[in-house]
C-alpha cells in the first residue's frame, strides 16, 4: 500500500469497518478506534447512496453498499488457491506485502484447481511490513463497500492472527506504472488516445470517491495505483490510505502524513491537513507523467530534476517547451493543441492551493473534451484497447 515518507505525532484514528462473518455473509459490526478507544458505526460512515455525476449529466454507474459484500476465506483456503504461495505464483511484491496469482471458481468464488475457474490476485502481509491491521481493515471496509467500473473490485479477505490477506479481481495488463516506464521489455508503450482513455476512467473513479455524502479522500494516488484489464479499462486499487473526509463545517481533516514521494500535495505535507483537492494535486502528478513519459520522483535524474513537478511545470505554459517534454513514444499522435489543453489542465490540478484546483467532475470534462479534440488522431481500429489486440498508434513497439 502507500508508503510513509514522514509522520506526524497526531492520532489517526481509523473509522471502519463492517466486517463479515464466517459463513461469508455480510454483518453489521463496529470497530475498535485503536488510537482513543471509541467505536465508531461504519452504518454512519458513508450514505448508503452516491451518485457521481458523468460529462452528460447522468448518473455514473457506482454505488457505496451499507456494509462489505465481501467473501470470507480460510489460511487453507488461500494456500490451496496459491499452491501453497509457491514462488511461480508470485505477481509482484508492495508495501504491504507479496501478490500471488490464484484460482476460484468463477460462481462460488471457492478455491478451485490451478488453472481452472477463475484467476485472482491475492495480497498476503509481510510480517516485516510497516503496515498491517489498519491499511488491511481500511481496504475492507473501503473496497469493500464501494462499487465503480473505474475502482479495483475486493473479492474477498482471511483474517487468521497473524495472517491477514486480501482478494481481488485480477488484472490482466498490471500497473499504468509498468507500462509508462517499461519495467517489463515486453510491456508496449501506451498511444497518448489510450492514455487519455486511462487518464478519463481514473478520473471517473476519483470523482465517484468525492461525490459521496460522506466524501473519501484516497490519499495515495499515483501510476502503481492504477491497474488495467486486459481491455486496458483503469481501476483504482490500493485503499489502505483512504480516509473519510471532512465532518460538518471543516474544510480538511487532519492525519499522518503518508503517501509516496513526488504525488503527494504539498499542504498535506506541509501541514498534515488533507482536502478532497489534495488527491486532484496527485492526478495532476500522473498526467504529467503521462505526458512526459518520466516518474514523479527519480534520484537518478540529475540534481534540480529529481521532482518532475518542480522540474517541468515551467515548461508547460510554453508551446515550443511543451514539445520538447512529451513523451517522444507518442509522437505524431496529438495535435499541439490538445495537448497544450492537457498541460494547462495538468497546472490547474498543480495549483499550490487546493481551493484553486478543479473538482474531479471538471477534470473529467476537460480530459474528455481533450479526447474528442484528439479523435483525428486516434490509433487505427485494428490496434485500439478496447478491441483487446494491442495498444496501438506509433508509440508501440
Amino acid at each position: 500500500m502507500g508508503n510513509c515518507f514522514g509522520s506526524q505525532p497526531a492520532a489517526d484514528p481509523s473509522p471502519f469497518p463492517a466486517i463479515n462473518n464466517s459463513s461469508g455473509t455480510s454483518t453489521q459490526a463496529t470497530s475498535v478506534n485503536h488510537s482513543n478507544g471509541g467505536t465508531t458505526d461504519s452504518s454512519r460512515a458513508f450514505s448508503q447512496n452516491s451518485n457521481a455525476v458523468s460529462d452528460d449529466g447522468g448518473a455514473v454507474n457506482g454505488e457505496i453498499l451499507p456494509t462489505p459484500n465481501v467473501k470470507v476465506y480460510s489460511f487453507d483456503d488461500l494456500k490451496t488457491a496459491t499452491r501453497s504461495f509457491k514462488g511461480d505464483m508470485k505477481l509482484g511484491v508492495g508495501g504491504f506485502g507479496t501478490v500471488y496469482k490464484g484460482w476460484v471458481d468463477q460462481h462460488t468464488l471457492l478455491p478451485s484447481r490451478h488453472g481452472t475457474g477463475m484467476m485472482v490476485a491475492i495480497k498476503k502481509l509481510n510480517q516485516e511490513s510497516t503496515q498491517g491491521f489498519d491499511e488491511w481493515q481500511a481496504e475492507v471496509d473501503f473496497l469493500g463497500r464501494l462499487s465503480h467500473p473505474n475502482l479495483v473490485k475486493l473479492l474477498g479477505y482471511c483474517l487468521e492472527d497473524p495472517e491477514l490477506l486480501l482478494v481481488y479481481e485480477f488484472m490482466a495488463k498490471g500497473s499504468l506504472e509498468n507500462h509508462l516506464f517499461r519495467r517489463n521489455a515486453a510491456t508496449e508503450p501506451l498511444s497518448w488516445y489510450l492514455r487519455l482513455r486511462i487518464a478519463i476512467g481514473a478520473a471517473r473513479g476519483l470523482a465517484f470517491l468525492h461525490s459521496s455524502d460522506k466524501q473519501v479522500i484516497y490519499r495515495d494516488f499515483k501510476a502503481s495505483n492504477i491497474l488495467l484489464d486486459g481491455n486496458y479499462n483503469p481501476k483504482i486499487s490500493d485503499f489502505g490510505l483512504a480516509k473519510l473526509g471532512p465532518a460538518g463545517e471543516n474544510s480538511h481533516v487532519t492525519t499522518r502524513i503518508m503517501g509516496t514521494h513526488g504525488y503527494a500535495a504539498p499542504e498535506y505535507i506541509a501541514t498534515g491537513h488533507l482536502y478532497v483537492k489534495s488527491d486532484v494535486y496527485g492526478f495532476g502528478v500522473v498526467l504529467l507523467e503521462m505526458m512526459t513519459g518520466l516518474r514523479a520522483h527519480d534520484t537518478r535524474r540529475p540534481t534540480g530534476q529529481q521532482n518532475l513537478v518542480e522540474w517541468l511545470t515551467p515548461n508547460l505554459s510554453r508551446h515550443r517547451r511543451l514539445k520538447e517534454i512529451m513523451d517522444s513514444q507518442m509522437e505524431g499522435q496529438y495535435s499541439s493543441k490538445a495537448s497544450f489543453e492537457a498541460a494547462k489542465l495538468t497546472l490547474r490540478c498543480l495549483e499550490q492551493e487546493p481551493r484553486k484546483r478543479p473538482s474531479m467532475e471538471e477534470v473529467v470534462v476537460e480530459l474528455e473534451h481533450i479526447a474528442a479534440m484528439s479523435s483525428s488522431h486516434r490509433p487505427p481500429r485494428s490496434h485500439r484497447a478496447d478491441t483487446g489486440t494491442g495498444t496501438g498508434g506509433r508509440g508501440g513497439r
